[in-house]
């Protein structure tokens, strides 16, 4: 008998558990390689803008994963068509620079001032339904002028401790993967750093990495963490305008890419 009412208990406890677990469920969009200022992107961007607000799904906020503008960061034409078609959507906007908005030589300066102006911080975390969004420029880590007083590992590295046992997305824009071109692969971050990123994104509360750069819509994995390629919205190397849509469940992700009607 006192067996019998101890698996009770134990199941109703069990029960009781089960019960008030979370069902964390919410969607997402990531739009990438807009490339303002080549001459369709206005149409496009508008385009996937009104798909986006009238999306069937409560979408919490979108990710923009860098190369905005088409190296003219710091020509207020490109800055302001990305502003102006970006501004209708209704959700909050989130941005990251790209190999093609933070210039090198002496445009280095003014595009970096153009994109914190306009755009803001190179790195910034935001949090929707408890899952912590870590998303930074990466550029400097791959061969880009290094920006004074920020570094992209220091920071993630900060912000993972920060966020605890919390979930992490983390948003950059060149995958630290191999990028498969010209029948090859091709390596461009370096050994050293690389080995430190992937012992960061590894971390077990990491959920995904979300990245673009490629022009490719990819699947790769960081020992057990997902990367997410994007492709782009931009025409570049003759591309369809797509923006993708992520559904996060309870520590998984997966998504739905939309090609632009």
């Amino acid at each position: 008998m006192r067996k019998v009412m101890f698996l009770l208990l134990l199941a109703c406890m069990t029960l009781a558990g089960l019960a008030q677990t979370p069902d964390t469920h919410f969607y997402f969009v990531q739009i990438t390689d807009t490339h303002f200022g080549l001459p369709d992107s206005p149409a496009r961007a508008a385009k996937a803008v009104n798909e986006i607000n009238n999306l069937p799904m409560k979408i919490e906020c979108v990710v923009v994963t860098g190369d905005i503008t088409n190296d003219g960061m710091q020509h207020d034409n490109e800055t302001a068509s990305a502003l102006q078609a970006m501004a209708p959507l209704k959700m909050p906007v989130h941005y990251l620079p790209g190999n093609h908005d933070i210039a090198g030589g002496d445009q280095f300066q003014p595009s970096l001032e153009a994109y914190r102006l306009h755009f803001g911080p190179l790195a910034s975390k935001a949090e929707y339904q408890g899952v912590v969004f870590l998303i930074l420029y990466t550029e400097p880590l791959i061969g880009a002028a290094a920006v004074p007083d920020y570094d992209p590992l220091d920071w993630l590295e900060k912000e993972l401790k920060a966020a605890g046992d919390k979930p992490v997305i983390i948003f950059h824009h060149g995958a630290a993967v191999e990028d498969f071109y010209s029948n090859a692969l091709h390596t461009y971050w370096p050994a050293a750093t690389r080995t430190r990123w992937e012992k960061l994104v590894t971390a077990p509360n990491v959920k995904g990495v979300i990245a673009g750069h490629f022009h490719r819509a990819e699947l790769h994995w960081i020992g057990a963490t997902p990367v997410y390629v994007g492709s782009p919205l931009s025409s570049t190397f003759g591309r369809e305008a797509t923006y993708r849509i992520y559904e996060y469940r309870n520590g998984k992700i997966g998504y739905i890419t939309q090609y632009l009607k």
